[in-house]
């Protein structure tokens, strides 16, 4: 028989996410009302390593503790990224901790590499469920991850904003999005914005095809002003300011380049972040009361399912093909 869940942690890992906060307000509001205990766990794998000389890091949760925090961005459990719990003398640590604290399971809020940690917590016999948390929108197993929704607005407003003053200017406004291994933020941003190119690293672009010589069609039939989107991953090999110039130099079209950053991390989560961070939470409580470890709490055909942590971690995804085809056939 499964040994009864009485007390649960709840931490957050990696890099933070609109929508967070809604995750560990349901985990929180969910375990209480069903007679469990929750320790808040601060800064991530970090702070459950750090719990045995430092308890402050970890604290007892109440149905209070997590009011009026919904609408702000972040996580009230901050995050970390932690290379100690990479080694087995780190989860080890962790386990211990767990095993003097009275965790008997914990929720894990965050990407593929806090899901990594979960199953290795999980073999260590602490039950954890992983919940994606991650603007990338690049966990495999997940159709959609908590706080994406948000970051695209993020930078859909600001997009626009650059195009006001690319207009006014007759400029060419070459943007760095987030998305380090994946387009989908740069693809579905430069839709909306009305990119004359879109450039991800999944798809191999050529300058003068696919950008230089799209602008000199696009003059040809009266337009003086344009937006480029770029994926941070394509950036990492050519850098924005490096295209801007070089499109200046093949155009003559004067070209700035702006790096978005972190600023599409933050600010208070769209419906959509708040209400699936509130349902995967809730879900996530529902299998540790059940003693249900070693699982990833999932959007699958627009629906929130549960799958074994390795299976998940296995599965690969890609950007929507049909979608990098509309967005090359209007961008004219």
């Amino acid at each position: 028989m499964e040994k009864k869940i009485q007390t649960i942690g709840v931490l957050t890992s990696g890099g933070d996410a609109p929508g967070m906060n809604a995750a560990i307000r349901a985990v929180v509001r969910t375990a209480i009302n069903r007679g469990m205990r929750v320790v808040g766990i601060d800064h991530g794998y970090n702070g459950l390593i750090r719990g045995e000389n430092d308890p402050s890091v970890l604290h007892e949760m109440t149905l209070r503790s997590v009011s009026d925090i919904m609408h702000r961005g972040g996580t009230i459990l901050y995050t970390a990224r932690c290379k100690e719990f990479k080694e087995d003398a780190g989860i080890e640590k962790a386990k211990q901790v767990c095993v003097q604290q009275g965790i008997d399971g914990i929720v894990v809020i965050g990407g593929d590499g806090s899901f990594r940690g979960a199953r290795d917590l999980s073999l260590k016999g602490i039950p954890c469920i992983g919940i994606p948390g991650t603007i990338d929108n690049d966990i495999s197993s997940s159709e959609y991850t908590i706080g994406y929704d948000t970051a695209m607005n993020t930078v859909v407003e600001c997009v626009d904003k650059l195009r006001d003053t690319s207009q006014s200017h007759d400029r060419c406004s070459v943007v760095e999005v987030m998305g380090r291994h994946a387009g989908h933020i740069a693809l579905n941003v430069g839709i909306a914005c009305g990119a004359t190119a879109i450039l991800v690293p999944e798809v191999p672009f050529d300058l003068d095809r696919d950008v230089v010589s799209k602008m000199h069609e696009a003059m040809e039939t009266g337009k003086h002003h344009f937006v480029i989107v770029v994926a941070e991953g394509v950036g990492e090999t050519y850098s924005v300011e490096n295209l801007a110039t070089e499109i200046q130099e093949r155009t003559g079209v004067e070209s700035r380049a702006t790096v978005l950053g972190h600023i599409q991390r933050g600010g208070s989560p769209t419906v959509r972040d708040r209400v699936l961070a509130s349902e995967m939470g809730n879900y996530a409580v529902d299998l540790l009361e059940k003693g249900i470890g070693n699982r990833v709490v999932v959007m699958r055909d627009n629906k929130v399912v549960d799958l074994d942590i390795l299976e998940a971690l296995n599965m690969t995804k890609s950007i929507d093909m049909n979608l990098m085809r509309v967005a090359e056939e209007i961008s004219i």
